[in-house]
């Protein structure tokens, strides 16, 4: 509960923050891998996705690297996007046969939430699929160190994780802060060679983890609103030169760093998130496997169209300060509305779907997905959402 001021509002939010991972950032900053990894474990899971570390020469730089520091290493591979509990128990079961004591993750969020469910479940003698569904909760963990390739998720500093159960078409959320990898090595120059729709993805989900925090009913919030109004700046500002220049290590390390920063929790200290979005995203995802930013990117303007009459003034500050609109004090309404229209006009710059249609997915789910991210009861915190409720967000997103 929120403690009353003296003026009759309330305080920022009471909070602990601790962030424990380190960072290595910059140029060649890969070939510090093995020195990294020795300090968390002797012999480590190689976790990664489809092979792209291995033709970009990754893989070799990085296994000369845990070679050369005398780091045992055994290998994964094949972690799609939206991450599958299958492959998370396959990943148990060979770190309990093979007595690995540590997780070395290489790519995006995909490959880094896998790790931390892996990480997470090894000491758990049920299924790792209970972790995401509140059936257990965590205790301990294997420590995760992480080579970032793209910048999107956070996850290389966060202790949140994201699976995909395909028995039932499930896309579920899991964190704990003892699951924040160890390190991150992220050298900017990794990430070069990223497709466009790839990197306009990542950007989308880093703007959208920090809609999830600005977005909120705490007050006494202006030094997380000015942090996360001139984080959101500097992602617009940057993306379209990472987009026209993909070498252009300048913008690229942007970025990545914001990219960290939009979700390490530093952002929302001392505010309540709301978190509906995602979970609103999560079920369009699990059925359809779309890329996360890009129904992140349909479903961000829909909710904002259904629920900023909540508090106008918030979202006409939003539209001020990060789309420089004119704040028209006659009609806010007015205001806040011009800032979704921008922010729906800097998704379709980087191009970005802003609808449901243009990615070929029609109502026919609408009534499940909005029955499944409310099955254990209302979401969000800036306003409780029920089945109705998000049914007709799908519907404004339509």
């Amino acid at each position: 509960m929120n403690a009353k001021s003296s003026d009759g509002g309330v305080h920022m939010e009471n909070f602990i923050y601790e962030n424990a991972t380190k960072l290595i950032f910059g140029k060649d900053t890969e070939t510090k891998t093995g020195e990294e990894t020795k300090q968390i474990g002797k012999k480590v899971l190689l976790h990664y996705g489809g092979g792209s570390i291995k033709k970009s020469g990754l893989y070799d730089r990085i296994t000369k690297s845990l070679t050369d520091a005398g780091v045992e290493y055994l290998e994964l591979g094949g972690v799609k996007p939206n991450p599958l509990i299958s492959l998370v128990r396959e990943g148990v079961e060979l770190c309990r046969s093979e007595e690995v004591d540590a997780i070395l993750a290489v790519g995006g969020g995909s490959v880094i939430d896998s790790a931390k469910a892996i990480a997470a479940a090894v000491y758990y003698d049920g299924d790792a699929w209970d972790f995401f569904t509140g059936k257990t909760s965590y205790e301990q963990s294997l420590p995760i160190g992480v080579v970032l390739t793209i910048p999107a998720a956070g996850s290389e500093t966060s202790g949140g994780t994201v699976v995909t159960n395909q028995d039932g078409d499930y896309k579920k959320a899991f964190g704990h802060g003892g699951l924040r990898p160890k390190f991150a090595i992220m050298n900017p120059e990794l990430t070069y060679t990223l497709p466009d729709y790839q990197t306009a993805c990542g950007i989308t989900d880093m703007t959208s983890h920090i809609f999830e925090r600005y977005f909120t009913n705490s007050t006494h919030v202006e030094v997380t609103d000015r942090l996360c109004e001139g984080t959101l700046r500097t992602i617009m500002n940057q993306a379209p030169k990472v987009l026209n220049e993909s070498h252009n290590y300048d913008a690229r390390a942007e970025i990545m760093y914001a990219g960290t920063i939009a979700h390490n929790d530093s952002l929302g200290v001392g505010r309540i998130g709301c978190w509906a979005t995602h979970g609103i995203e999560h079920e369009i995802s699990g059925i359809y496997d779309i890329a996360h930013g890009a129904g992140l990117a349909i479903m961000f303007p829909a909710w904002m169209k259904y629920v900023y009459k909540h508090d106008v003034k918030r979202f006409a500050q939003f539209a001020n300060r990060v789309f420089d609109v004119e704040i028209d004090l006659d009609d806010l309404e007015k205001t806040a509305l011009q800032g979704i229209a921008k922010l729906e006009a800097f998704f379709v710059s980087i191009g970005m779907p802003t609808r449901l249609s243009e990615v070929e997915i029609d109502d026919k789910h609408f009534e499940e997905m909005a029955r499944k991210a409310t099955e254990n009861g209302p979401i969000g915190n800036f306003v409780k959402l029920e089945k109705d409720d998000v049914f007709r967000i799908y519907e404004l997103a339509q």
